[in-house]
């Protein structure tokens, strides 16, 4: 009993800091809106194309900006206050969403403008996400860090598992464009909750002053720094090819067990529940090393070849559960490692790397994922994921294994930023 009290006090600790608290449960909502739009998006593309490998092209120009400017992105967030961005993307992100979900509802949507909404959406998370993942270590400081960063993945995973499940029923009883409309509704509500925090609670990073070859200076620390650099290549891999489920999933869901968006968003959610799981397990270690990491990227890819396999829906989404639980535990301890291992001021352009390999990378792998789902078969979309991250994992095992098997003290990251100001009192 003990040991069970301890591990929910360790998984859930950081719900213990206000501002924290704030930003989870107004992310939880904003989330669920995205993936509900997410469904809806992916499945009128499918209606008004019926092809993968344009639904691959609309999905891939959501991340294209930040494949190009990613780094100016985090630059952008190393300069200026990560709250105040967060902020404003969220402000900007529903004023884009309603109306879109005005085109939708009114019946004139075209293919067009779902090119040029995704473009701007794309333009939008340039600069909300390294504010995103960066704003996690201000809010809760390196103490709580692994903890937040593992309920950061969960409250995404909790999101694709309730976002999917209700833009199923809204599509097959109201239509789509309601999914949409809700979407656009939730990110002023993550903007209110933004709004509540406290400035004098967070623990905020200095501003790197402007100066000239600081994306050199980012791009020079990264390469030199080879346990960061090895987990970017890795992650660059599992971002091209694994998180592609937005094209591979309707696809496989579409042409393989002859299934609608209720099919669908069946498969998603399965893969949204392992990832709670997953994010559940990951906040309550207690320890963090770089060889876990190869450990949960081999089960991501048994477990996604297992997907891609099996004769009908039900099992495909029992094994998606699966696949959830490990890749999320994958992504959420590389992004912990990350950002202990960058030293505060790179931070920020660190994070613009990783936002790069795990979404940049989107527009190279959503349309060859589409192009295979489409003319080799869905089974095929879900089958390049499991061997990207078999990939990454032999990878990794080449990179990692002459490093050391004890965990990565907490207590000497924290030493080492304390050293450079990082927890200076909250200001």
């Amino acid at each position: 009993m003990d040991k069970i009290l301890k591990f929910s006090q360790n998984t859930f600790s950081s719900l213990s800091i206000r501002n924290y608290r704030l930003y989870f449960f107004g992310q939880a909502i904003s989330l669920s809106g995205t993936w509900m739009q997410t469904i809806a998006q992916g499945w009128l593309v499918l209606q008004i194309t019926n092809s993968g490998t344009q639904l691959g092209i609309v999905v891939a120009l959501q991340f294209l900006p930040l494949l190009l400017l990613g780094p100016l992105g985090g630059l952008f967030a190393d300069r200026h206050n990560k709250r105040r961005i967060l902020f404003y993307t969220h402000i900007g992100f529903g004023l884009v969403t309603l109306f879109l979900s005005i085109l939708v509802l009114s019946g004139t949507i075209q293919l067009w403008e779902l090119y040029l909404f995704s473009l701007i959406f794309g333009i939008g998370r340039v600069f909300d996400n390294p504010a995103r993942q960066t704003f996690v270590t201000e809010m809760v400081g390196n103490t709580h860090l692994k903890n937040a960063v593992s309920l950061d993945a969960t409250v995404n995973s909790m999101a694709r598992a309730i976002g999917p499940s209700i833009s199923g029923i809204l599509i097959v009883s109201v239509g789509i464009g309601f999914c949409f409309l809700i979407n656009a509704l939730s990110f002023f509500i993550a903007v209110f909750f933004v709004y509540l925090m406290r400035s004098s609670e967070l623990f905020t990073t200095k501003p790197v002053a402007k100066r000239p070859g600081e994306l050199a200076e980012g791009f020079r620390y990264v390469c030199e720094t080879p346990l960061i650099r090895n987990m970017l290549i890795m992650m660059a891999l599992v971002g091209t090819f694994v998180y592609e489920f937005q094209v591979s999933l309707p696809i496989f869901a579409q042409k393989t067990f002859l299934g609608d968006a209720a099919s669908y968003a069946w498969l998603m959610s399965a893969l949204g529940v392992g990832s709670v799981l997953g994010g559940l397990y990951a906040a309550g270690r207690s320890k963090i090393a770089p060889q876990q990491l190869l450990f949960f990227l081999f089960f991501s890819a048994a477990s996604l070849l297992a997907a891609a396999s099996m004769p009908t829906l039900e099992l495909a989404a029992i094994a998606l559960v699966i696949a959830g639980f490990f890749t999320v535990n994958a992504t959420s301890l590389a992004n912990t490692i990350i950002q202990l291992e960058s030293v505060p001021s790179m931070r920020g352009r660190v994070m613009a790397l990783w936002s790069m390999a795990m979404l940049g990378s989107t527009p190279i792998g959503g349309p060859i994922v589409g192009f295979f789902g489409e003319y080799g078969g869905g089974r095929w979309g879900v089958a390049i994921g499991g061997f990207a991250a078999l990939s990454a994992a032999i990878f990794g095992w080449i990179t990692l294994r002459q490093k050391s098997e004890a965990s990565i003290p907490e207590s000497v990251r924290v030493a080492a930023n304390v050293a450079t100001g990082e927890h200076a009192k909250p200001a």
